[in-house]
């Protein structure tokens, strides 16, 4: 009798959890996509290129990575959550191989930081939940009541970087990975810049009462779109290269789920991280292409794709929940296509926002700073 309780449980979780993450999604449609905007990461910039599988390969062979193979590739940067690089975010980069502004054999959404603020689907919607954003100053109670993700957020917080180019960025949640050897692997992937770049934007002792205040410096001389418009600068006159790398482990029968937890980075020492791929930008996009620009978990080869998840406190919950908003995306594209495309974010004085509306009508409305 208990096996057959038991096996209810588990059908009862995992049908809790898709019914947790597409109620989630209906959240986010109604409360962003419909007004044109994504969860976070709004105020960001595209470009294409190209990546190149690389030759001498250290990882498992996989079919999907053949060496020397080059494919088409569009990738994204943003900070999130404001609109204003200038203060103190995250920052993003999202990959696909492919040119296409959706579809895509291979996508990946990293950010800053080697570890997450949140690590399962209800630790995120607390996160959410417990955002309480007032003129840049957000998440005090969170951090408070989980210093998990305080610790998390001082990794990953970035100010004034001189570039997105020199940053370092982490898809934190492992993935599956089944090589040409047909053995079970699980696999973590991460950019950096090609070359001796240091990375800039780093805090150094950032107190636990102002990891909440991402307000501009002030007397701030940086506009809001600073970042991308140095990028912009940057893919037209230098070389822009970055490496794809990752990392991959056997999978277990008697696995500790700890490993799952992006809280928790893999030993170096013991998995360390090999160059997958070089990628190689050309060309930024406009406005619109950037914005236009979309990613999916799902958008990869089911044996690189998400680890399946048995609750919503799973830590693989996460990855699973990303790869299931896809309406959320669908409907963000129908509000461009009838309604009004968003205009570009103008570099006014309406600073430390998340809000488009406010900072479009910037110019009818009294500033506070």
């Amino acid at each position: 009798m208990k096996p057959i309780i038991r096996g209810i449980k588990a059908a009862w979780a995992k049908i809790y959890l898709w019914i947790f993450c597409n109620f989630f999604t209906f959240i986010i449609i109604i409360t962003l996509s419909l007004k044109r905007k994504r969860m976070s990461h709004d105020n960001g910039i595209a470009a294409i290129g190209k990546a190149t599988i690389v030759g001498n390969q250290k990882f498992p062979k996989h079919e999907f990575f053949v060496p020397g193979k080059v494919f088409d590739c569009r990738i994204r940067h943003a900070s999130a959550t404001f609109l204003d690089d200038a203060m103190n975010c995250i920052r993003s980069m999202s990959i696909k191989f492919s040119k296409e502004e959706f579809k895509s054999p291979f996508d990946l959404e990293m950010n800053t930081g080697e570890i997450s603020l949140f690590w399962s689907a209800w630790s995120f919607f607390k996160f959410a939940a417990m955002r309480k954003e007032r003129y840049g100053v957000e998440y005090p109670e969170y951090y408070q009541k989980y210093p998990e993700g305080l610790k998390g957020a001082k990794l990953a917080l970035r100010r004034n970087p001189d570039s997105f180019h020199d940053l370092r960025y982490y898809a934190k949640t492992p993935f599956q990975f089944t090589g040409t050897d047909q053995i079970k692997r699980y696999a973590k992937y991460r950019v950096i810049p090609y070359g001796d770049l240091e990375e800039t934007g780093i805090i150094e002792h950032l107190c636990d009462r102002e990891t909440s205040n991402q307000r501009i410096l002030p007397e701030e001389n940086r506009g809001r779109n600073y970042l991308k418009r140095e990028f912009q600068k940057r893919v037209r006159t230098q070389e822009v290269k970055y490496r794809l790398q990752i990392q991959t482990r056997m999978a277990q029968d008697d696995e500790d789920p700890e490993i799952f937890n992006n809280m928790v980075p893999w030993c170096e020492e013991i998995y360390p991280w090999h160059d997958l791929a070089i990628l190689e930008m050309e060309k930024t996009l406009d406005w619109e292409g950037s914005t236009r620009t979309s990613f999916s978990l799902k958008n990869m080869p089911k044996t690189l794709g998400y680890i399946p998840a048995t609750d919503i406190y799973d830590y693989n919950s996460l990855n699973y929940m990303r790869a299931h908003s896809e309406w959320a995306r669908r409907m963000r594209m129908l509000s461009y296509k009838f309604r009004k495309f968003p205009k570009e974010i103008p570099n006014n004085n309406y600073r430390n926002s998340g809000d488009w509306k406010k900072v479009q009508k910037y110019k009818y409305t009294k500033f506070m700073r």
